[in-house]
């Protein structure tokens, strides 16, 4: 059985519409991300699954129970969903450990287990106004859980965390898929933060689902230059070029579909464009190489600079599937 059903889910605001015949099925432990960007109507979506926005059309079925809207219950939200703001609020002049046993439903073994998993046990006596920015998701992250739901949603939860944290509350969150058995829906608008975690990302556009997939599919294959725009840099090529890297003439009306890291440098200059290197960019664990070719300019991901700017050099494709946009 399904753990979470939308079905024909719209939204207006304002008059125009938000969110506009949206159908979808959850699973038991299966991890969705939702990408889009600002106004698409991820975090509306979320909050209408959660219970926390009026549905205007269509419904959410939760263990095949309809989902009640705000106006229809004393307390707005199911109680077996959880869901994490990005404007999340922690009481002041308040201890963690305060803030977290006024919502707590679980006995002591089980919560000290999300405290752990939170990674906020040493913060447990520090008051909420001693915490950084990190810690404070990791408190309110940990204080939806001690109400023991079923789904977990998190709206933009990486915003505005520095490296150091974002990566402790991303392994955070694979833990709480993976050892509380909680099923996991994310927005966020970094695509390495979903296409690493993701078993599905859907794109949403203009209100409505454009594409939905596993990322390595919705990465290689998307359906527009939206999803693939969304998702990291790509480049189309026409004709020529696509027939300069074997790679066969575009279907009619089509362009040849290839991300930086799909070009490599080459020795072969029959199956190469030739291009002159206008610069190399270090970005840590890669290289980024902008290529100026006759009539456009390309860029291609490596992980040794292999050749200085001003530098003559063939690019060629790497071997694998085509795409056509």
């Amino acid at each position: 059985m399904d753990l979470l059903t939308v079905s024909h889910l719209g939204k207006q605001q304002q008059g125009a519409a938000v969110v506009k015949d949206i159908s979808f099925t959850l699973s038991p432990f299966h991890k969705v991300a939702i990408a889009g960007e600002t106004g698409s109507g991820k975090s509306t979506l979320l909050k209408m699954i959660a219970g926390l926005a009026p549905v205007d059309e269509g419904v959410v079925l939760f263990n095949g129970q309809r989902v009640k809207g705000p106006h229809e219950v004393l307390l707005p939200g199911h109680p077996a969903i959880a869901y994490l703001s990005q404007h999340f609020e922690l009481r002041n002049r308040y201890t963690v450990a305060e803030v977290l046993e006024r919502v707590n439903q679980l006995d002591e073994a089980a919560a000290s287990e999300i405290y752990r998993v939170c990674r906020i046990t040493h913060l447990l006596h520090r008051g909420t106004d001693q915490l950084s920015g990190g810690e404070k998701q990791r408190v309110a992250l940990a204080r939806l859980l001690g109400t023991a739901p079923q789904l977990l949603l998190l709206d933009e939860p990486y915003s505005n965390l520095d490296m150091i944290h974002k990566q402790l509350l991303k392994a955070v969150i694979k833990d709480i898929g993976e050892q509380m058995n909680i099923t996991c829906m994310l927005v966020s608008h970094d695509p390495q933060d979903m296409l690493s975690w993701a078993d599905e990302i859907m794109i949403m556009q203009d209100g409505v689902i454009a594409q939905q997939g596993a990322p390595q599919q919705v990465y290689h294959q998307p359906v527009n230059t939206y999803a693939a725009g969304l998702l990291g840099r790509y480049h189309l090529l026409e004709a020529a070029a696509a027939k300069a890297l074997q790679a066969g003439a575009p279907p009619k009306g089509k362009r040849l579909f290839v991300r930086p890291e799909q070009f490599i440098i080459t020795t072969q200059p029959d199956k190469a464009l030739k291009g002159k290197v206008n610069a190399v960019t270090f970005y840590g664990s890669y290289y980024e190489m902008e290529v100026a070719l006759p009539k456009d300019s390309i860029t291609l991901i490596t992980m040794h600079p292999q050749a200085a700017p001003g530098s003559t050099v063939h690019i060629a494709l790497a071997p694998g599937e085509r795409w056509y946009l």
